[in-house]
């Protein structure tokens, strides 16, 4: 824990000189450069850490704007714009860095497995052309939604919902059967995927009442959708192999009238996707790549990673981003940042390997300094207006302490602004589950605003912790009058969590949690 308390303190407190972790191992780096490739210099390692004073820490101001976009790979290709050239990905054909799309070898080896035997490899695929833009022709299905078009999609949907896993197995088949060239924008094995993509959808019908709501929901979709290689004109196919999968699933309640609303529907839907995902196109790239340059086991089945991108990520404490290994391609996870905004830009993730979970056994297990993992941009509400000042009260369960650790930090780096407080409560079923006990109790000796509460639900002693399931445990100790609160572990803790904070009288609009345990899963 000595060299873990050592990274808190050069973290809480370092100049924006003072950008090496101390106990961080050296990365090599290649001897000769690479053209188009960015050489990571090595962090320098500090032999010990020195007794720091007493002073306010200095940290950046968390980031206003995405990052600046990168430079093409290929230099000879114009600006276009005048300003920044568009966002090309430095390697195309690097399968442990997981490039998919036109030149990989993946998608090569794809198209093989398509090809009739003896027959050549083929080109590697386009994607189809762009959907017309909406109003272009006049089209009946390009006017907006109705009152009645809303009533006849739930009226199919609650046809649809009961055989929701047959009508999703058949989307799929439609659309990798008309439209192969999208097949290598999903992982390989697609019980991962499942009906994600298929459930999302009808979910966006459902709310299509709410155009405000959509839309944000929607826009976080369509960036988000940007690290799986997806194009605007992708989504036109996805759209026709909806409507057929719709169409023979919703039995005696799919007529002419309810294939138009639908239609409407995904029309809009997918106009908001687009929409976002080029705005976001123009300022950040689809994904980051990081390397991995320190991997610690805390526990049996925990690990955290800290991980160096190859250029600047804007992110804020309490956030996360989805995160994808060289090993499980196209398998996205979603993992919370663990430490706020560090001078020297590395990030810090808690990952706990779950049972049958691909992406958390291969990072807890096999990933190792020197890896490459490809991250997708910061997402999530839980965050925290520090100028306000309101006391916060944290709930973290598990590996859900990280976004909780990182919040810590970003309220010691603003201060204890008008006298707040901050309660944390740290919950596991064993003392053993507590790894980031001490680090946090060496938070609190410092900041006198600061509580550290274990509570074990379990067996096993630990001292001064106290015992029951976490959400009853803080229910006793309300009520919380004038608190923010934010919670973060396994979905179930979360949700009771809040049922018990909200029965201690706080106010639900006070209260923040993001379920990145049920995105995690895997």
């Amino acid at each position: 824990m000595k060299s873990r308390r050592t990274l808190l303190i050069r973290t809480g407190h370092g100049s924006a000189g003072a950008a090496a972790v101390p106990g961080l191992p050296e990365v090599p780096v290649a001897e000769a450069p690479v053209a188009g490739v960015p050489v990571l210099e090595p962090a320098p390692v500090l032999e010990s850490a020195p007794v720091l004073e007493p002073v306010r820490p200095v940290i950046p101001e968390p980031p206003a704007h995405p990052p600046a976009v990168p430079a093409p790979s290929h230099p000879e290709t114009p600006s276009t714009t005048g300003t920044a050239p568009a966002f090309r990905p430095l390697f195309t054909d690097a399968p442990s860095l997981n490039w998919s799309g036109p030149g990989d070898s993946w998608t090569e080896a794809w198209a093989a497995q398509q090809a009739p035997a003896g027959g050549r490899l083929p080109s590697p695929p386009q994607p189809p052309a762009a959907p017309p833009a909406v109003g272009s022709g006049g089209a009946v299905d390009e006017l907006p939604l109705t009152a009645r078009d809303i009533e006849l999609i739930r009226v199919s949907l609650a046809v649809v919902e009961p055989v929701a896993d047959r009508a999703t197995a058949h989307f799929y088949a439609l659309l990798f059967l008309q439209h192969p060239e999208v097949r290598s924008l999903f992982p390989a094995a697609m019980d991962v995927q499942r009906d994600r993509l298929f459930r999302a959808l009808l979910s966006a019908a459902r709310g299509a009442e709410d155009p405000a709501a959509l839309r944000t929901r929607l826009s976080a979709l369509g960036r988000g959708h940007r690290r799986y290689g997806t194009l605007t004109g992708h989504y036109a196919p996805v759209g026709e192999c909806l409507v057929q999968a719709l169409a023979r699933y919703a039995g005696g309640r799919w007529d002419a009238d309810t294939e138009l609303a639908w239609r409407r529907a995904y029309r809009l839907i997918s106009t908001l996707m687009i929409e976002a995902a080029e705005e976001a196109a123009r300022t950040s790239p689809p994904w980051w790549q990081g390397e991995v340059v320190r991997h610690e086991r805390r526990t049996r089945d925990v690990a955290v990673l800290t991980v160096r991108p190859d250029q600047a990520y804007p992110f804020r404490a309490g956030q996360y981003c989805s995160l994808e290994t060289p090993w499980w391609p196209r398998v996205w996870r979603h993992y919370s940042f663990a430490s706020a905004p560090r001078p020297d830009g590395l990030l810090t993730f808690h990952v706990k390997a779950v049972q049958a979970g691909w992406v958390s056994n291969a990072l807890v297990h096999r990933a190792a300094p020197g890896d490459v993992l490809r991250l997708g941009a910061a997402d999530g509400a839980m965050t925290v207006d520090h100028t306000a000042g309101a006391d916060l009260l944290c709930l973290g369960g598990g590996t859900g302490i990280a976004p909780i650790r990182a919040l810590v930090e970003e309220a010691a780096e603003y201060g204890a602004v008008g006298g707040r407080s901050v309660e944390v409560f740290y919950g596991a079923r064993g003392a053993a589950e507590l790894y980031e006990l001490d680090a946090l109790r060496d938070l609190a000796g410092r900041l006198p605003w600061l509580t550290v509460r274990p509570v074990l639900s379990g067996t096993g002693p630990a001292e001064g912790a106290l015992t029951g399931e976490l959400p009853e445990v803080v229910g006793r100790f309300g009520p919380w009058p004038g608190r923010e609160a934010v919670l973060s572990g396994p979905p179930a803790m979360v949700r009771r969590g809040v049922a018990a904070l909200l029965a201690a009288g706080l106010p639900a609009e006070r209260i923040r949690h993001d379920l990145v345990g049920e995105l995690a899963a895997g």
